[in-house]
């Protein structure tokens, strides 16, 4: 089935859906930082976007350790520039995430980063290869970026019960 459809069309397609996803990334990210934070928000993304590691399952997606390890460094270094400015502050006894001005445009330039490179790499690495190391990447990001969410969410939880 994948394989009838050309891949320039694929390309096309998976870049028009990751653009949607950065989008609504950043529509609940507003809208979330109008509620209270709690462990369980912060734990739920990784935890939920782990299930894409079944695509390795299938030989299609598979990646070589070495493009593994790529995509898990370029990973980690998107992750500092979130860590950076993912903040939490207390608002009557609550701990909210503090909206950042700079997370959009961070956002987008990941966003735009990630696009040039699946349509220069494209050339170079069948479509599931491709999406495979995207999803390393992403999740090299996501994990290390709500490790730190977390820890800095329970300094200000047990703040607030001292208080």
């Amino acid at each position: 089935m994948l394989s009838s459809i050309p891949s320039q069309y694929m390309v096309i397609g998976s870049t028009v859906a990751v653009i949607f996803m950065g989008i609504m990334a950043m529509i609940v990210r507003a809208r979330s930082a109008k509620k209270p934070a709690n462990a369980r928000k912060i734990i739920i993304p990784p935890i939920a976007m782990s299930s894409g590691a079944l695509m390795f399952c299938f030989e299609y997606f598979r990646v070589p350790w070495t493009q593994v390890l790529e995509a898990v460094v370029v990973g980690l270094i998107f992750s500092t520039v979130l860590i950076a400015t993912s903040k939490f502050h207390i608002v009557e006894n609550d701990i909210f995430l503090k909206p950042s001005k700079a997370f959009f445009f961070i956002l987008m330039g990941l966003l735009i980063v990630r696009t040039v490179a699946k349509v220069c790499l494209s050339g170079s690495f069948h479509l599931g290869e491709l999406g495979g190391m995207f999803w390393i990447l992403a999740f090299s990001m996501i994990v290390p970026w709500r490790i730190a969410m977390l820890v800095r969410y329970k300094k200000l939880e047990r703040q607030l019960h001292v208080n």
